[in-house]
């Protein structure tokens, strides 16, 4: 997704060269039921719904930026519908504390034992809603879960649902009160996306059927279960068969690594960065019907993976110019290999 102050970007659209009907895999077919089922209760914002499959089947997790209202919360609930999935959301205050996260002890009186009550991260989806309004040390206590998925209390690791992602929302209008995400706390993130206002024939849909009720509702008890949690299991490990060339895998990282020479940001992205771009890469290709990942593919994710991992410097953002129209700056001046 693109900033609206840099609308003018068009990423390239993956080809879908050799995705026939004929030759469709399951997994192909499993994963275009799963958008089509989306997409049924969420209407327009195919890029987002794109990108939080993508990172979704890539094992990372996401950072959605948007105004209230667009639905954010009604994305990941019909997500967690396809796969018969655990969906909970956190709403994040000043006053949330680690253990209404992840959990804590509780002595029992009767078995006179401590016994742990978990936190709402023990899920497959789980909504971190306006994650910037809680304070750092709140925050950090996400930072096991992401990166190890599991949960440590008093001690004792608890090993956390599969699959599991977290998907965090931001206001970008209201700064009063919150804490801005620390790099470490970023760089966890898979990607960054922004979801936008929907365009006047979008809205009209919207308001009709979210108005009515039975089949054409926008209720995600309309969603039909495509598979199960392991089965999505399995199509994440269908992503180490997808084929990537060399010259493309040079491709992604020279994209990361133009970032950290650029005298345009402070700092640039870490090879997390490179590796969360080949796999996103990887999903998008399943995503468009391909067994192999193409350049374009690279591309269309890299602005959603670099522009929350990199700062701008000074005089750039005296300037005026943005992370994105920065972060689309440098990825134009690497050239694509042509494969």
């Amino acid at each position: 997704m693109t900033d609206p102050e840099s609308s003018n970007y068009t990423p390239p659209i993956p080809a879908s060269e050799g995705a026939t009907t004929m030759n469709r895999t399951a997994e192909q077919e499993k994963v275009e039921r799963i958008l089509n089922e989306i997409r049924k209760v969420f209407i327009g914002q195919d890029e987002l719904i794109e990108m939080v499959l993508t990172a979704f089947l890539s094992n990372g997790h996401i950072l959605i930026e948007g105004h209230p209202g667009l639905g954010k919360t009604h994305l990941v609930l019909a997500l967690a519908n396809t796969f018969q999935g655990i969906f909970k959301r956190i709403q994040f205050t000043p006053d949330l504390m680690p253990s209404d996260v992840v959990g804590h002890s509780l002595y029992d009186m009767k078995s006179q034992q401590f016994k742990m009550k978990q936190g709402p991260v023990f899920t497959n989806l789980l909504l971190a809603d306006e994650i910037n309004r809680a304070p750092a040390k709140t925050q950090s206590a996400l930072l096991e879960v992401m990166q190890e998925r599991q949960v440590t209390i008093d001690g004792e690791t608890h090993p956390l649902p599969q699959p599991f992602m977290v998907l965090a929302t931001q206001n970008p209008i209201e700064h009063d009160g919150t804490y801005p995400l620390p790099e470490a706390q970023l760089d966890r993130f898979m990607m960054k996306v922004y979801v936008s206002e929907p365009d006047l024939a979008d809205e009209i849909e919207i308001a009709t059927r979210a108005t009515n009720s039975g089949a054409r509702s926008l209720d995600t008890a309309n969603i039909t279960p495509i598979c199960t949690p392991e089965e999505v299991i399995q199509l994440k490990a269908a992503l180490r068969e997808q084929k990537i060339v060399a010259e493309v895998i040079e491709y992604a990282v020279k994209l990361v690594q133009a970032t950290r020479e650029s005298n345009m940001l402070s700092y640039g992205a870490s090879p997390r960065a490179s590796i969360s771009l080949i796999e996103a890469s990887k999903a998008l290709a399943l995503l468009r019907g391909r067994n192999y990942v193409i350049p374009d593919d690279v591309k269309y994710c890299a602005i959603s993976v670099l522009r929350h991992r990199v700062s701008l410097t000074a005089e750039v953002s005296i300037a005026g110019q943005t992370v994105d129209e920065t972060v689309i700056a440098i990825i134009n001046s690497i050239e694509a290999p042509r494969v």
